[in-house]
């Protein structure tokens, strides 16, 4: 009989193997797609591009991510997770490094499409992943740290980019080209490790033992066993699921909000602020700081409590609230109030993406679970499309 310390005890060799790579991996994708907006103002002087030309540049990215994301998925299926993520680390790497390389604005749109054909899968790939490895009631932390990763390369991702940006007439090199060179780099390094670090399944992970493999495949059994037709081998079922489509919406809305933010607010803050490149980058890392904490707690507290809508819910009215009151604070010129309050918005923004993603996992498995979690998280990515130059 398996007790309440032997599953803690194998959660946690699971979480110590697996989570602090997942969450590397997702710090290095995170930086190579929204480095741009660190760049965009000495890369746009360098290409004579307008407004309307980086916020088409910004845009094409989701284009080629939105298509690829489901066949994504389902690759990683048909071949494994460890060949798949590696193969999507390698190629996006190595597309992140060639905008270095740029010399047009149609060229820098060329690489963004590839560089969103190169990524697709990787998030809808991982939160599939990890439900492959934990149980319903312990994906709220599972996905909170996954998910800190991203939050991190904002902490700490924007203000290492502003520095490369001072790397400008290195070599006779721009610093923006200097930005994008050097930060494409890790994603190589870490897809050749996937190889060599990531098992498959549970089955072929070395470090559980036979009786902790057993356990897991029968927790994640009696879970499947509650689920209804988005259980299956065939993927079909869950792109036909209205319940599918209503989570869709559901992130499409959120990522309204976050991708906005995302590649904007190094700008916004500038134009309010007029401090430098480096400064514009800590700014912009004190909303994600706060996204970190609130993430781990608010997937934690959910948890504990098996509860899920309100902890979904909650934090992403109130995030709504405060951003709107955000913007009519800073129409009356009182930038530090409205900055403040951004702040608050965009942590409690991602405090529900943990939340969201172990709701749904728990909805989803086998092929259906693939297909649906790349259907959710392609839809999205609409938001991204649909930003004003």
């Amino acid at each position: 009989m398996f007790d309440e310390r032997q599953r803690a005890d194998t959660i946690r060799r699971i979480s110590w193997r697996l989570l602090p790579f997942l969450m590397l991996c997702y710090f290095a994708a995170y930086i190579d797609r929204s480095n741009i907006s660190i760049a965009a103002l000495a890369m746009s002087a360098d290409l004579k591009m307008t407004a309307e030309m980086y916020g088409i540049a910004a845009g094409l990215f989701f284009i080629t991510y939105t298509i690829f994301e489901i066949p994504s998925n389902l690759a990683l299926v048909r071949f494994g997770a460890r060949r798949w993520i590696a193969r999507i680390m390698l190629s996006w790497g190595v597309v992140a490094v060639l905008l270095g390389f740029v010399n047009s604005h149609w060229q820098l749109y060329g690489v963004r499409l590839l560089l969103g054909a190169a990524e697709a899968g990787f998030t809808p790939g991982v939160i599939y992943y990890l439900s492959l490895w934990y149980p319903a009631r312990e994906r709220g932390r599972a996905m909170s740290f996954f998910y800190i990763g991203a939050a991190l390369a904002s902490v700490i991702g924007l203000p290492v980019s502003g520095l490369l940006m001072k790397l400008d007439g290195v070599g006779n090199i721009a610093g923006w080209r200097w930005l994008f060179m050097i930060e494409g780099l890790p994603a190589v390094l870490l897809g050749a490790l996937v190889l060599v670090c990531l098992p498959d399944s549970p089955a072929t992970g070395t470090f559980l033992s036979p009786e902790e493999k057993t356990w897991l495949a029968r927790t994640l059994a009696a879970d499947h066993a509650q689920q209804g037709p988005e259980h299956s081998h065939d993927w079909r079922p869950a792109l036909r699921s209205g319940r599918v489509w209503a989570l869709a919406m559901v992130w499409l809305l959120q990522a309204f909000g976050t991708i906005g933010v995302t590649l904007f607010m190094p700008l916004l803050i500038k134009s309010m602020s007029g401090g430098d490149t480096l400064l514009v980058g800590l700014l912009s890392a004190l909303p994600f700081l706060l996204a970190c904490i609130l993430m781990y707690a608010n997937g934690r507290h959910s948890d504990h409590t098996g509860e899920r809508a309100l902890h979904l819910g909650l934090p992403l009215l109130l995030s709504g609230l405060l951003l709107a009151g955000s913007i009519l604070v800073a129409r009356t010129g009182a930038s530090v109030a409205a900055y403040g309050l951004l702040i608050a918005a965009v942590g409690l923004n991602w405090a529900a993406t943990p939340v969201f993603w172990a709701a749904t996992a728990g909805q989803l498995s086998g092929a259906a679970s693939a297909a649906g979690i790349g259907l959710i998280n392609a839809m999205a990515q609409f938001a991204g499309m649909g930003l004003p130059p």
